[in-house]
């Protein structure tokens, strides 16, 4: 999807701003698309990075990006051309690329399943002021229903107040399978995490439905907290995270 189609279907949600994420599944770390539509609308949009943290030269790939406006890395270690759970989060070569998004305040995606979670909790033992954001909010277990004892490792994260969340459709339908309702799952998220860590990812255009129909599926599900929390879900994390999404009217 282009740049230009993607803020025709913006604006038939009603979106004003989002934070683009590099496809790693279609273009790998060549970020350059994204760095060229966040340049071309930087009123509508900042940027989400991907990088190989593993490289010896993963800190200077990092500056590169940044210095193209970018204001967010993404790791990928699991999906649909990847399936299981990569096990190099806390691979020693890592840290210096770690150390760098710490000293930054770079905001790290995760996209990773709940198995990596003793991997991360490592890096943030080492990098206590890191900042890390959970993609499908690492893929927990929602149906077996409350008290949600499949998800006790997400709980476990909430501790960190460095771990923020990104709920997306595949969670907002997994509140409806099994034993889960959305009031029961979501409101746990909200109590253990709190509104301010927990954002909206529309996950388009990778998910069959269309970007209002994503919206609508996520206001749904969250119809039933107050009214701030919805504000921080859909807008003010987000902000918060990626700043440049603020800066502009």
């Amino acid at each position: 999807m282009s740049v230009e189609h993607l803020i025709v279907e913006q604006d038939r949600a009603g979106i004003r701003k989002a934070a683009l994420v590099q496809a790693s599944t279609c273009y790998g770390h060549d970020n350059s698309y994204v760095a060229d539509a966040v340049a071309a609308y930087p009123r509508r949009f900042t940027g989400v990075f991907s990088c190989d943290i593993l490289a010896p030269d993963a800190c200077e790939t990092m500056a590169c990006w940044m210095a193209r406006g970018l204001t967010g890395m993404r790791l990928f270690t699991t999906g649909s051309t990847m399936p299981g759970q990569a096990g190099w989060l806390d691979d020693p070569r890592s840290f210096p690329a770690w150390r760098k998004a710490e000293e930054a305040r770079v905001p790290v995606c995760l996209q990773m399943t709940a198995d990596g979670i003793p991997q991360v909790e490592k890096v943030l033992d080492r990098f206590p002021r890191l900042i890390v954001v959970l993609d499908h909010l690492a893929r927990p277990a929602q149906d077996d229903g409350p008290p949600y004892a499949g998800a006790e490792s997400l709980w476990r994260l909430a501790k960190r107040p460095g771990v923020y969340v990104k709920a997306t459709e595949r969670n907002f339908v997994g509140a409806t399978k099994g034993k889960a309702t959305p009031e029961s799952f979501f409101g746990r998220l909200a109590s253990e995490f709190g509104a301010s860590r927990i954002a909206w990812g529309s996950n388009f255009p990778a998910s069959e439905r269309s970007l209002p129909e994503l919206l609508a599926l996520a206001q749904d599900a969250v119809a039933f907290l107050p009214e701030t929390d919805r504000e921080w879900i859909f807008s003010r994390t987000a902000q918060r995270l990626y700043p440049a999404l603020a800066n502009h009217a």
